[in-house]
């Protein structure tokens, strides 16, 4: 009885350590599965014992000796690692670092995540946990942290990016008691560039253009790219005489010699300006406004013009009304005054609404209501047109939730069209409320669209995908041309309403509508007439073939639309 039992206790026995066994060897294949290697560093011994490193880090991990791993890491990345090593905190602890191990294939990341068990006397007793490559996560991380910062044409830091230098420059100008300089630098006549040679050449101008001012600075100075013709240069450190010779230095790059591009030699020029700092502005937001002013200074005088920025009463009261308005709308939007109204667009032939324009409106705290022309510039100059922007954008697609029987159409400003980072995330928004976009319609100006092409070419075509409409506001008021439009593939122009309003009374306005018109139904293109002001001129746009109508005389906006009542199709 006995030695059965026996038998049986050591049979129990065996089955333990084979459970123990398998558990052991299915935690080392989900390790290895996982891409990682358990350690167990003896600090007081001087080694490491390694579970799996040589199966998943062959090249890394080769020795138990903890120097050999130490010696191996690149000695900038040692820090965290030494301090982990030298702790005396008397508590076990969790830790998570990275570390950087040399290869002849070049440096790899190494996560080291576990717990420090400590001595009796608080010193590091040991480190146990595991070790993972996150090579290609750490590269991913930098990449788009780059990206992050980095205007994607040309390289050169972006506009916010810049603008977080600009604001370090002047706060240690300021504590150092010494001076820098922002320079706005401004290719000259871009878009006639862009109509003679094509818009490829003047991408290849831009980035000509750019690399020429990079090289011209010294090793300290700075450079981004704040708009799509436009460079912003810091000058971390410079007495105000040595801002003119910088300038004069900028624009002699440029102008010396003309940029190879495919479609041929292309002569460039750029006008400059400037400001001083801190005296002429004590924050990045009003440097940057005062750099641009100077600029709309240098180039009214022409092409490769100059200018500084000097203080003025008008300009000075000029930008306080400008800050005061911004304010006035950040306030709005904190207190949920900012609000959209409902402009319909009526179908020519029917005269039924075919879908409604979302304008912005600004109610003030005694209920007065201010409408987007009074607000919206000042917030593009101050900066803060983004904002707006998104408010409008989710404002839209809120009423086109709640409301599945009507079509809204929403407006992006011409400064949010120059920045790709903020139309991809207009894009990416949509994307995520992809059942309404059908009945999104995304106007766009035609001066935005021109100047920005390939921004918003790419902006268009991701919009379409998803199934949203894509309109050009104001046409005729730039200088867009049909075969632009083509390569836009917008679905509708609206004509501004300056060729519109009194069309009956106005001959020459009558011929380059029903021009217009013509030229968009060849292109399969839509067209809305905006200022429509009366029958007559209802009735002699809709004998033109225009196919929309946009006007008080079919209805003015109105915050609190009767969706309910009207009939929508």
């Amino acid at each position: 009885m006995v030695i059965v039992l026996n038998t049986v206790l050591q049979k129990r026995e065996d089955v333990i350590q084979l459970s123990q066994l398998e558990d052991e060897l299915r935690l080392r294949l989900a390790a290895q599965a996982a891409h990682c290697a358990a350690f167990d560093w003896n600090v007081a011994a001087g080694t490491i014992q390694w579970d799996g490193a040589t199966d998943v880090l062959p090249l890394h991990i080769d020795s138990v000796q903890a120097s050999s791993f130490l010696d191996g890491i690149i000695p900038e990345r040692r820090g965290d690692i030494q301090v982990l090593l030298a702790s005396r905190d008397p508590n076990s602890a969790s830790f998570l670092i990275d570390v950087e191990i040399a290869s002849a294939l070049g440096a790899v990341v190494l996560t080291m995540s576990g717990t420090r068990f400590p001595a009796a006397d608080g010193r590091t007793a040991r480190l146990t946990g595991m070790l993972r490559d996150t090579t290609e996560r750490s590269r991913e991380v930098r990449r788009l942290s780059y990206l992050a910062t980095r205007d994607e044409l040309t390289g050169h830091l972006n506009r916010n990016a810049l603008r977080e230098e600009l604001a370090g420059a002047i706060e240690s100008a300021k504590s150092e008691n010494r001076n820098c300089a922002l320079l706005v630098a401004s290719i000259d006549r871009l878009a006639m560039i862009n109509d003679s040679f094509g818009f490829d050449a003047g991408e290849e101008v831009i980035m000509g253009v750019g690399d020429r001012l990079a090289r011209a600075l010294r090793g300290t100075d700075v450079i981004g790219r704040t708009a799509g013709n436009k460079f912003g240069v810091l000058l971390k450190n410079c007495r105000e005489q040595e801002i003119h010779v910088v300038a004069a230095r900028l624009r002699a790059a440029v102008r010396s010699s003309g940029i190879e591009t495919r479609a041929g030699l292309v002569a460039g020029t750029c006008s400059v300006g400037a400001v001083w700092l801190p005296q002429a502005a004590s924050t990045s937001q009003e440097a940057m406004l005062r750099a641009e002013q100077a600029l709309d200074k240098a180039r009214a005088s022409g092409r490769d013009g100059f200018a500084i920025y000097e203080p003025s009463p008008q300009r000075e009261t000029a930008r306080l009304r400008l800050m005061q308005i911004s304010d006035e709308v950040m306030q709005a939007l904190k207190e949920n005054r900012l609000r959209l109204a409902y402009q319909p667009i009526v179908a020519a032939r029917s005269r039924k609404v075919s879908h409604y324009e979302c304008l912005l409106r600004l109610v003030r705290p005694d209920g007065s209501v201010q409408s987007a022309g009074h607000f919206v510039p000042a917030c593009e100059q101050m900066g803060i047109v983004h904002l707006v922007d998104r408010f409008a954008l989710e404002a839209t697609i809120a009423q086109l939730k709640a409301h599945p029987a009507i079509t809204l159409a929403v407006n992006v400003s011409g400064t949010a069209a120059s920045d790709p980072a903020w139309l991809q995330s207009f894009v990416e928004f949509v994307r995520g409320e992809q059942a309404v976009a059908p009945r999104l319609i995304v106007e766009l100006t035609e001066t935005a669209a021109l100047h920005h092409f390939e921004e918003n070419a790419r902006f268009v075509s991701q919009l379409r995908e998803l199934g949203v409409r894509v309109a050009i506001d104001d046409f005729g008021a730039g200088y867009t041309s049909f075969r632009n439009l083509q390569m836009l593939h917008v679905d509708t122009v609206k004509i501004d309403g300056s060729y519109v309003k009194d069309l009956s009374q106005s001959p020459e306005n009558q011929v380059f509508v029903r021009t217009l018109v013509g030229l968009a139904r060849n292109f399969d293109i839509k067209t809305v007439a905006e200022w429509v002001g009366s029958d007559d001129d209802a009735a002699l746009l809709q004998n033109f073939g225009v196919d929309y109508f946009q006007g008080f005389h079919f209805g003015e906006p109105v915050l609190e639309p009767g969706w309910a009542r009207e009939p929508v199709f």
